[in-house]
């Protein structure tokens, strides 16, 4: 029973959050003509591709990891929850994937723990042996920042700060994986 309305409840919330992408589109208007001396060459920071991610930084084991702007890698940030099924089967591939490219690629995982239970998260880190950084979002706020609304959310960003993609929902190891590469160039 429980299977059914976890299922229930994630089915929901893809159609709410299809809803509102078709509602945003139909009543969204042109955008005004900013005058040439206020535009900017760099791109304006939120949850789309070709924008750049939304800094943040999470503390976890005494080390904080931040993300906004440039750096020496791209990154995978993966929102997850411990109740989630498909987080449960994407755990093993982004493990493996974590592994395969860390030279080219940071994956961080981030619990939405305003959404999780801590100690049932911790176990699920333990059983699938996460061998990439587990931060905690306590109240929500990263996730909230990437207007996340799906389990599991993953953001592509590359190495100067700018989204790539957002993958909603589980996708297979392989298509994962070009992402990965595409994104990374290795």
């Amino acid at each position: 029973m429980k299977a059914i309305n976890k299922r229930n409840i994630t089915v929901l919330a893809v159609i709410v959050f299809l809803v509102f992408l078709a509602v945003e589109r139909t009543t969204k208007s042109e955008p005004e003509a900013v005058p040439a001396i206020q535009q900017s060459s760099e791109p304006e920071s939120g949850m789309n591709a070709g924008l750049l991610a939304p800094a943040f930084s999470l503390q976890e084991g005494g080390k904080s990891y931040a993300v906004g702007g440039s750096r020496d890698k791209a990154v995978l940030l993966n929102f997850w929850a411990s109740w989630c099924d498909p987080c449960q089967q994407e755990a093993p591939t982004l493990n493996a994937l974590a592994l395969k490219y860390k030279n080219v690629l940071d994956v961080y995982g981030i619990n939405v723990t305003s959404q999780d239970y801590k100690p049932n998260a911790e176990r699920f880190v333990r059983k699938y042996m996460l061998a990439f950084p587990i931060m905690y979002d306590l109240k929500g706020e990263v996730f909230d920042k990437y207007k996340g609304m799906v389990f599991p959310t993953n953001v592509l960003v590359d190495k100067n700060g700018v989204i790539s993609e957002v993958i909603l929902g589980f996708l297979s190891p392989e298509e994962l994986e070009k992402k990965i590469i595409t994104l990374t160039g290795s």
